[in-house]
């Protein structure tokens, strides 16, 4: 096993900090946001337009024992949780993702922290390419099927109408593939996978965001609402 050197490791973090500053003096924070907004959405279009038009339904590609690129399609929200219509998921979506630019735009203003501003922009880019999916997929490409290859803007038509297309899901990391010891109550002698769920880059984008959040930015996030309470106290008075 290789170990680095401290001046190694001093060196590799000296490097990311000084990338990062120098990013903060090319690009204003809103550039930065608008940068990481159509990243995440060029990335996640290629990808999902690529698994679409050259993978059949179901098909799956070994890369490891532990990742697979298998293609799958859901109607509902991340990582293939189906619940309510497809509807009301769509339209939700675009409410929320209406609601995130709105913040988004506030905080860039009030000048908030730049890795805040980064994880509400991957939020915001995974939801819009989920979106991106719904919207048009159903009018833009034909069926996918375990025996047909779908085709953008086939003569026949889509497969189906303006907000009711399909999400595109690829990425399938069966880390843990075994069967429960039969002498386990409940459980025993049953097939267990981790990590199940088929996802996507937009999916991807969004659970880093909010993970990211979570682990760094929660004491941030909580003395904002908290400053906001404040002043909408002192309005209100």
């Amino acid at each position: 096993m290789r170990i680095e050197s401290s001046e190694s490791v001093g060196f590799r973090i000296f490097s990311s900090q000084f990338l990062i500053t120098k990013m903060k003096k090319l690009l204003s924070k809103g550039q930065l946001a608008i940068l990481i907004i159509f990243s995440v959405l060029i990335i996640d279009q290629v990808i999902k337009i690529l698994v679409k038009t050259k993978m059949y339904w179901h098909e799956s590609i070994r890369v490891t024992d532990w990742f697979y690129i298998y293609f799958t399609e859901n109607n509902g929200m991340a990582f293939g949780m189906e619940i309510f219509g497809k509807l009301f998921l769509t339209t939700f979506r675009i409410v929320a993702v209406a609601l995130i630019i709105y913040y988004l735009v506030k905080i860039i203003k009030k000048g908030y922290k730049t890795g805040y501003i980064v994880c509400m922009s991957m939020i915001l880019a995974g939801a819009v390419g989920n979106i991106i999916d719904s919207v048009f997929y159903g009018v833009f490409f034909n069926e996918s099927t375990t025996s047909t290859l779908a085709t953008f803007m086939p003569e026949g038509g889509g497969y189906s109408t303006w907000f009711y297309g399909k999400v595109v899901d690829m990425f399938y990391f069966p880390i843990i593939d075994t069967t429960w010891p039969h002498w386990m109550p409940f459980v025993g002698g049953e097939h267990f996978i981790f990590f199940s769920p088929i996802f996507n880059f937009a999916d991807a984008s969004i659970s880093c965001g909010i993970i990211a959040l979570l682990l760094f930015y929660s004491k941030y996030m909580n003395e904002s609402l908290h400053h906001s309470g404040h002043k909408s106290d002192k309005k209100d008075a």
